[in-house]
């Protein structure tokens, strides 16, 4: 997973920003959005960067750790997450005030796939390695 990575689509985010009740203004910002992912993966420690000219959301996690996540500028809450491999993909499970919270995510070629995921809401986000 180690590179950087261009947003190339983006479907079902507002519905997805809705289940975390992200308030209309910052959900039509983020919209207009095409955020980057920086990658530094190094055994079961990775560091996960999510850049846009917005706002700008780091995780650094070792797999399989419980921690706590400030999700601060994102929805602004808390959560204990967790991360695991399946198989190839990493799955995230954040537990706290919103059911079902998490997303998996996994290389297909050139192509970093992140599945979000939130009260039922599933968004599919594709990016391109550069």
């Amino acid at each position: 997973m180690n590179g950087y990575w261009k947003m190339i689509s983006n479907e079902n985010f507002e519905e997805y920003m809705k289940a975390l009740d992200v308030n209309v203004a910052i959900r039509k910002i983020a919209l207009l959005l095409k955020p980057d992912k920086d990658i530094v993966h190094d055994g079961d420690h990775l560091i996960i960067k999510t850049l846009s000219t917005f706002k700008n959301y780091n995780m650094d996690f070792y797999v399989g750790k419980e921690f706590e996540e400030d999700l601060l500028g994102v929805d602004d809450r808390k959560c204990m997450t967790t991360i695991n491999w399946e198989g190839d993909k990493l799955v995230c499970v954040q537990k706290g005030e919103i059911e079902g919270r998490g997303w998996t995510q996994w290389v297909e070629g050139d192509e970093l796939h992140l599945e979000l995921r939130a009260k039922g809401a599933v968004c599919k986000q594709v990016f391109k390695k550069t």
